[in-house]
């Protein structure tokens, strides 16, 4: 795993793929949101569309609002609670 972003309000972790675990067989990316305490994890599809996403915003050069608005649209999905272990 790798931290890729990492900001006052969101933290996103990358799952590489991994062909002898049948959960990461397509990787995938753990988004958290620091104010709120809760996190999403994405596979599949949607981490697919989440990358292509990341990468045309990158392109861009955003700013830390702008990286943090478009990561706020995943607030709603994000329902579990980040506990520390």
């Amino acid at each position: 795993m790798q931290m890729i972003y990492n900001s006052p309000n969101y933290c996103v972790v990358e799952f590489p793929a991994q062909d002898d675990h049948a959960a990461l067989k397509a990787g995938g990316y753990e988004i958290v949101d620091k104010h709120y305490q809760r996190e999403i994890y994405i596979d599949g599809a949607l981490a697919e569309q989440f990358r292509e996403h990341v990468q045309r915003l990158i392109e861009q050069e955003p700013s830390v609002d702008e990286i943090d608005d478009f990561l706020g649209q995943f607030d709603s999905l994000m329902v579990h609670p980040v506990i520390l272990h």
